[in-house]
């Protein structure tokens, strides 16, 4: 699809494919987007044909232009603060940064600057982008790796519900106490709130459903330590340390559910994938490893 930023304005050659149908169906067709996104849309006169305003219903033609304005200034929403940010993907619809251990992923209130959000905020103002940060998932504090931003209101409608629908498939690497008995396997049990604990979760029969696969790397008999790979099919809140610790093989250096002491917890976002929000091609994306934890020697390009 041929695709062109001018300003505030995305211009795309109307290809064979949406000869023939409306404006509207082109939005919630293929670009799946959601009725909030489409009504500011349809208030701002934010779509266009060749320069002028168009009939959301009329029948679009193959070769002309269609406008849409998906890139208005927008204040950042977080203070931009000065903090080194690596970026593993960037265009003009979304970003996706490899975060560090220790770092929030975003302000938990007004005064707290030192986020990755924030370093977002910076880096989009050094860039002159003028748009609100937008997390689409979140990390713990002390787990690294992929995290993904949308650059605009209308991706990141698109990408909410793609990650509802469980279309955004990411991959952990965990390094956990003892060594498995199978190779690989699935949890599935509920999780929740852990009642004598604030911070806490805990596997409840009256919780949320939450699932996750794993698949044992590698073993350390010397230090009783198995790498492992794991995919979540839900996004319970520490979903991943409370079903290895649920099973007798808690994250190392995750103390708050009984893992040994480390430096941090031993889990890593290593990779992200799924269909471009704009354009539909295959966003596969690997955050190597940014920091010394104790992963052995893994090829992070083989997963």
């Amino acid at each position: 699809m041929e695709m062109t930023k001018k300003g505030e304005w995305l211009e795309i050659i109307i290809p064979s494919e949406w000869h023939n149908i409306s404006i509207e169906d082109v939005l919630k067709d293929f670009f799946q987007v959601a009725k909030k996104p489409l009504h500011q849309l349809r208030m701002d006169k934010g779509v266009k044909i060749n320069d002028e305003l168009f009939p959301w219903t009329k029948p679009l033609s193959e070769g002309e232009v269609f406008q849409i304005k998906l890139f208005p200034t927008e204040d950042y929403g977080v203070v931009p603060t000065e903090i080194p940010l690596e970026v593993l993907y960037e265009d003009d619809h979304l970003l996706i940064v490899n975060k560090q251990a220790g770092i929030d992923t975003h302000p938990s209130d007004g005064s707290q600057s030192n986020t990755l959000s924030n370093a977002v905020a910076n880096y989009f103002q050094k860039s002159n982008v003028k748009t609100k940060v937008r997390h689409i998932h979140r990390l713990d504090k002390d787990t690294s790796g992929a995290i993904l931003f949308a650059k605009h209101a209308v991706s990141g409608a698109i990408l909410d519900k793609m990650l509802e629908q469980r279309i955004i498939k990411r991959t952990y690497i965990a390094l956990v106490m003892g060594q498995f008995n199978s190779s690989k396997g699935t949890i599935d049990k509920p999780i929740g709130k852990d009642r004598h604990h604030a911070t806490r979760r805990r596997v409840s029969p009256t919780g949320q459903s939450a699932k996750t696969n794993y698949e044992v790397l590698q073993y350390d008999e010397e230090n009783n330590t198995s790498l492992v790979k794991l995919q979540l099919e839900t996004g319970r809140t520490h979903q991943i340390r409370v079903h290895m610790s649920h099973i007798g093989h808690p994250l190392n250096g995750d103390t708050l559910y009984a893992g040994k002491r480390g430096n941090r917890q031993a889990l890593h976002a290593a990779k992200i994938e799924f269909p471009h929000p704009i354009g539909g091609e295959k966003i596969s994306c690997i955050a190597p490893f940014n920091d010394k934890i104790p992963l052995f020697h893994f090829n992070i390009e083989e997963i």
